[in-house]
């Protein structure tokens, strides 16, 4: 119902996503937590080959924070291997998609960063959606990373104090390779961003659902496409400047 009320030639380049309720959507079933994340990976799959289907350029989703190691550890070790049971080569062959992580690599288990390392150089090639898994990642860790390389630079010589603005800034963070999402998901019925691309989001338009991620299927992405649409984008300008400007 939804795809039909898209208008495909003014998608979001880029579509960063919270999946939040993984374990509340397997308590509302009387299941273990661990069944809500085996849901919600196999979802995955279907926003992925929905994604390649739309040619949206780039999509996002924050899959383990900085803060989910503070999580029990075997619900840490089971999310660990739950990720490399669904991270399969050939959903992101069959559909060009290319795959990617930001995030801190060296907290992974090696057996995680050799994976997804071996995924990134399978894809590299692939010239249809980027997937990126946020994965031991937070905003605050990023910038905090960030302005250690720039003051290091500093320190060394290499950079003027008064050369650092905000393009420096975005083209030293780990997103530097893709634009800013235009439109940020989440789901599960919470409405903050979790320290998720606090810079990046700076004016993204955010869609706030109550369905869980394992539901939230591609006619729920449909829909939050069509929620966008219906934006207006104005960047500080008023809406009367920027309807003169189209």
């Amino acid at each position: 119902m939804y795809l039909e009320q898209l208008d495909q030639s003014r998608l979001p380049r880029h579509v960063a996503i919270i999946m939040d309720g993984n374990g509340r959507w397997a308590q509302q079933r009387g299941l273990p937590r661990t069944e809500g994340h085996v849901a919600g990976a196999d979802n995955v799959h279907d926003i992925i080959t929905a994604s390649a289907e739309l040619h949206l350029g780039f999509v996002t989703l924050y899959t383990f924070s900085t803060e989910n190691w503070n999580r029990p550890k075997d619900e840490v070790d089971a999310l660990m291997h739950l990720l490399m049971k669904h991270l399969d080569g050939d959903i992101f062959m069959k559909n060009g998609v290319r795959f990617r992580i930001i995030g801190d690599r060296k907290r992974l288990p090696l057996f995680v960063r050799e994976g997804v390392e071996a995924l990134e150089d399978l894809t590299k090639d692939n010239k249809g959606t980027c997937l990126i898994l946020a994965l031991s990642y937070s905003s605050k860790w990023e910038l905090t990373d960030t302005v250690r390389q720039l003051a290091s630079k500093v320190k060394d010589g290499d950079l003027n104090p008064e050369d650092i603005n905000e393009e420096l800034i975005s083209e030293n963070l780990q997103t530097s390779f893709m634009p800013d999402p235009e439109l940020l998901i989440r789901t599960g019925g919470e409405q903050r961003i979790s320290n998720y691309l606090l810079w990046q989001c700076a004016y993204s338009e955010f869609y706030f659902t109550d369905v869980y991620w394992p539901d939230f299927n591609r006619e729920e992405l449909y829909k939050a496409l069509c929620a966008y649409q219906h934006r207006q984008r104005r960047f500080g300008k008023t809406g009367e400047q920027v309807e003169h400007d189209t």
